[in-house]
């Protein structure tokens, strides 16, 4: 494997990896019929992804997870549970990307780049809907839910498209991450004594 093929392979997982930070299971519905229509080669061991039974238990999870970020109250409780899931997939859905990399490289850099992506990711989106759970009351909340989801989409999309680009956005996302996180922890009340 080339050097490039390396870059571009760890760039899709990456890629991929920040997708589910904002939506579990639509990157790795994406991922299942790219690689179930041909378009998208799976590592060894990751051939179920392709299947059709993958294809329609993604689908359902990924509408059901869609539809459930609309309802207030619900999708506080689904940050909850979709922070650990985010980590899971991501590493998961990277490792899916890495090709032939040799095990103890890929599974590093899944756990590592591709889980903590997806957990910085998924983070802030649970912050940026606590903040707006308080501040509107939860009313505010499905505009958050449809950018998550709409970067979701877009963001698999690149990674299956044009690997490095999407890498570069994902750089782009944590560095906004960072800075955003810093800014609201910043202005939070100190904890009394």
């Amino acid at each position: 494997m080339s050097e490039l093929d390396l870059a571009i392979s760890i760039a899709l997982g990456v890629g991929l990896a920040a997708a589910t930070g904002f939506r579990v299971f639509l990157p790795m519905l994406i991922v299942s019929l790219a690689a179930y229509t041909g378009h998208f080669p799976l590592s060894e061991g990751f051939a179920w992804l392709g299947t059709p039974s993958a294809l329609i238990m993604l689908s359902v999870a990924a509408i059901l997870e869609m539809l459930a970020y609309y309802i207030p109250g619900l999708d506080n409780l689904l940050d909850s549970l979709a922070t650990p899931a985010a980590f899971l997939a991501g590493t998961v859905v990277a490792a899916a990307a890495m090709g032939d990399l040799p095990p103890i490289v890929k599974w590093t850099t899944a756990v590592i780049a591709g889980g903590g992506v997806a957990g910085l990711m998924q983070g802030v989106s649970a912050v940026l809907r606590a903040n707006s759970t308080v501040l509107t009351g939860g009313l505010g909340n499905s505009v958050i839910a449809t950018a998550e989801n709409t970067g979701a989409v877009l963001v698999s999309l690149l990674a299956l498209v044009a690997p490095l680009l999407a890498l570069l956005v994902v750089i782009g996302f944590c560095w906004a991450a960072v800075r955003l996180l810093r800014k609201l922890l910043s202005r939070a009340p100190p904890p009394k004594a």
